[in-house]
């Protein structure tokens, strides 16, 4: 692969000087002949600028099949066998994204809000998005991270950030239509920050000549959150099944909630104008989700065939509510890791 790679740089040089040698030759021709030089050297170069396009796209990464191939099948076996816990979760995103990449002319940008405590997967999930979208998953250069708290800290840099976050987002979707955009602790953004790109996300065919439409926004948020858990307890208390939870009663909680609890989506155009395509509830994973997840580490870690009472020895460790039934993990998934890591060091 080395040696493959190491020719194809060396083509690309030689196409390059080549086609500009060419170039160069034909503008300073003299005589009657000339004009149509020039004519055949431009088409000589054009076709030299392609193959050198068509080349470099095998080694670096382009806007093109190659490298943003969906793969909704792999993203659906990823949700239903790693993400455990969030079957309104499941349903809805790869509804949502399947319908989006499968349509070749979208009528609007797809934008998703994901809400719910820490640990939940809102994280994970973006991921797994990422990774079946694009052939380098998180690392591509059309896959963006933004968190608030690193990227946006100052109030007072809140016209700067409008500006900065404007020209980011059209200056790539210029590159290239197919960009996933991800905003982590929406929470925790100044308001009216977000509804900087509302027209990125509505029903324009184009803005100034650049098309949004194929591009992907994920709004990563713990707004709602404790109302988000106690629906959910309050359906366990009256003994129904964690499967029957509504996705339409969720999502009512959750968008009431967004518009009127203070953080980035508080009293946002995003709501009002009914630019974002749902909002997806994460509820609070339950012991024998959390166990699932130990589970899934442990084999990740080379540890085969773990037994339950390791399992439940790593579960133990965790924090969990209320504390009368200790039905829900505090943290969800999230400190699983290095809980393992932990146990394992004592065994």
């Amino acid at each position: 692969m080395k040696n493959t790679r190491s020719t194809g740089y060396l083509l690309m040089i030689f196409l390059i000087i080549f086609a500009s040698n060419v170039e160069r030759n034909a503008v300073e021709g003299i005589g009657p002949l000339a004009p149509a030089v020039a004519v055949g050297t431009a088409a000589i170069t054009s076709f030299l600028l392609t193959s050198y396009d068509s080349i470099k796209c095998q080694f670096v990464e382009c806007c093109t099949n190659s490298w943003i191939d969906a793969n909704i099948t792999g993203l659906s076996r990823s949700l239903n066998t790693r993400l455990h816990g969030q079957h309104l979760v499941i349903g809805a995103t790869l509804k949502a994204v399947k319908a989006h990449v499968n349509n070749p002319d979208p009528k609007k940008a797809l934008t998703l809000s994901f809400h719910g405590w820490t640990g939940g997967g809102k994280n994970y999930v973006s991921r797994m998005i990422a990774d079946h979208l694009y052939v380098k998953g998180m690392q591509s250069r059309y896959v963006h991270l933004f968190i608030s708290t690193l990227h946006f800290p100052h109030k007072s840099e809140l016209e700067t950030y409008k500006d900065q976050l404007r020209g980011w987002i059209k200056g790539n979707v210029s590159i290239c239509p197919q960009q996933l955009f991800i905003f982590d602790e929406v929470d925790k953004m100044h308001e009216s920050l977000i509804d900087t790109i509302s027209s990125y996300l509505d029903y324009h065919k184009e803005i100034n000549g650049v098309n949004y439409r194929k591009s992907i926004f994920l709004f990563l948020s713990n707004t709602a959150g404790n109302d988000i858990s106690n629906a959910a307890f309050s359906h366990w208390q009256d003994g129904g099944k964690r499967e029957d939870i509504s996705f339409k009663k969720m999502e009512e909680i959750i968008t009431l909630n967004s518009y009127n609890e203070k953080g980035g989506l508080w009293h946002s155009s995003l709501i009002s104008k009914n630019l974002i395509n749902a909002f997806i509830p994460f509820l609070p994973l339950e012991r024998i989700h959390v166990k699932m997840c130990i589970k899934d580490d442990l084999l990740s870690k080379g540890h085969r065939h773990p037994s339950e009472e390791l399992i439940s020895s790593i579960a133990d460790e965790m924090h969990y509510f209320p504390k009368e039934v200790k039905l829900y993990s505090t943290s969800g998934c999230k400190r699983v890791t290095e809980k393992v890591d932990y146990v394992m060091e004592e065994v």
